[in-house]
C-alpha cells in the first residue's frame, strides 16, 4: 500500500469511528435523559423516542451497548419536568433532551444551568430567555426551533384556499409559555386576510371538546390549532371534536392529518426528533451547547386528508393537490 492510500485509509477510519467507541475505551458509557409529554405507550411518544434512537444509531450510538437513555414521561403534566430534570442531575446524565417542546426545556433549565439541554423541538428560545441568539445561544440550551415568522399566515392562507375564511377560531393553551406570542401572530395574520379571529382556550385535555363547542357557538367557520405538546398528545379527541362541529382545521403536525384531521403545514416532527441526536453526538464529542447554533426549519410539509375533506363537504382545489407533499385518501 503506498503512502497516499495509507493516509486516506487511516483518515477515513478516524472519521468513521464513532465517539461512542472513544467513550467506551475511556471506560464510561454516556448517559442521556429524554423528556416526553406523553405516556410510555402513547403513539406519539413511542414514535418520537424511536426517531431519536435512530438518530443516535446514525451517529454510532446503540442504546444498551455504548449509550444509556433514561426516559421520563410527564403524562400530560408539564409541571413534572423540573422533577424529572432534578432526577437526571442525580443520575449524572451528560445531556438532557427536551423532546416535549419548549415547556420541557424551561422545566429542565429551572433545575440546571450546567448540564447541556437539547431541544428537539421548540418555540422561540430567544424570546423565552433560553438563548441569547439562535446563531450563538451562549447558554446550556441549544437544539431546534420549529417556528417561522410566516407560519401563521401560511396556514390561514391554505385554509382560505379551501374555504374563504371570514371568521376563524384559534385554539391555544394559555399555560404554554410561548402560546401568547403564537396567538398574536395568528390574529395578525387573520387581520391581513380580512378575517375575524376568535381565540378559544383549552388548558387541559378535558377542555378540548368544550373549546370546539365554544368556537361553533361563536360562528367560527374554520379552526387553526396552535402548536402545543398537549394538543399533539391528545390530538384524537381534538380531531373528533373538529369533525363533530364541521370545522375545517389546519394543524402544525402531519400526525393529526394521518389520524383524520383535514390539513397540516409544518416541519416533520419525527425528523426533528431524529436530528436532535446530532446535537447530542456533538456535545458528547466535546462541543459546548452555547456554541451550537439553534437550527431553524428549512422544509415544511403540506399534508391533506381527502376522506376528511369529503366528510366535511369540501372540495380541495387542484392548486393545493399539486403542492401537497402527501395526500391521504
Amino acid at each position: 500500500m503506498d503512502r497516499r492510500a495509507f493516509i486516506t485509509l487511516l483518515g477515513g477510519s478516524v472519521l468513521a469511528a464513532p465517539l461512542a467507541t472513544k467513550a467506551q475505551q475511556a471506560g464510561k458509557v454516556p448517559k442521556v435523559g429524554w423528556l416526553s409529554m406523553g405516556t410510555p405507550a402513547s403513539p406519539m411518544a413511542v414514535t418520537s423516542s424511536e426517531a431519536f434512537r435512530q438518530g443516535l444509531r446514525d451517529n454510532g450510538y446503540l442504546e444498551g451497548q455504548n449509550i444509556t437513555v433514561e426516559y421520563r414521561y410527564a403524562e400530560g403534566k408539564p409541571e413534572r419536568f423540573p422533577e424529572f430534570a432534578a432526577e437526571f442531575v442525580r443520575l449524572q446524565v451528560e445531556v438532557i433532551v427536551a423532546g416535549a417542546g419548549t415547556v420541557a426545556a424551561i422545566g429542565a433549565r429551572k433545575v440546571t444551568t450546567t448540564i447541556p439541554i437539547v431541544m428537539s423541538i421548540s418555540g422561540d428560545p430567544v424570546a423565552l430567555g433560553l438563548a441569547a441568539s439562535l446563531s450563538r445561544p451562549g447558554s446550556n440550551v441549544t437544539g431546534q426551533t420549529q417556528l417561522s415568522p410566516e407560519m401563521s399566515w401560511k396556514r390561514l392562507e391554505l385554509l382560505n384556499d379551501i374555504r374563504p375564511v371570514q371568521r376563524v377560531a384559534i385554539l391555544w393553551n394559555p399555560t404554554n409559555p410561548e402560546a401568547a406570542r403564537s396567538l398574536q401572530e395568528t390574529q395578525a395574520a387573520a387581520r391581513r386576510l380580512g378575517a375575524v379571529a376568535v381565540p378559544v382556550e383549552a388548558r387541559s385535555p378535558d377542555a378540548l371538546k368544550g373549546a370546539h363547542e365554544t368556537a361553533s357557538r361563536a360562528n367560527a367557520k374554520a379552526l387553526v390549532v396552535l402548536n402545543d405538546p398537549m394538543f399533539v398528545t391528545h390530538r384524537l379527541p381534538l380531531i373528533e371534536a373538529a369533525q363533530h362541529y364541521k370545522l375545517p382545521a389546519v394543524y402544525p403536525w402531519k400526525e393529526a392529518v394521518v389520524d383524520g384531521g383535514l390539513m397540516s403545514y409544518g416541519p416533520n416532527l419525527l425528523e426533528l426528533h431524529r436530528s436532535a441526536a446530532n446535537y447530542v453526538a456533538k456535545i458528547l464529542r466535546g462541543a459546548k451547547p452555547g456554541d451550537l447554533p439553534i437550527a431553524e426549519p428549512t422544509k415544511f410539509e403540506l399534508v391533506l386528508n381527502l376522506k376528511t375533506a369529503k366528510a366535511l363537504g369540501l372540495m380541495i382545489p387542484q392548486s393545493l393537490l399539486v403542492r401537497a407533499d402527501e395526500i391521504i385518501q
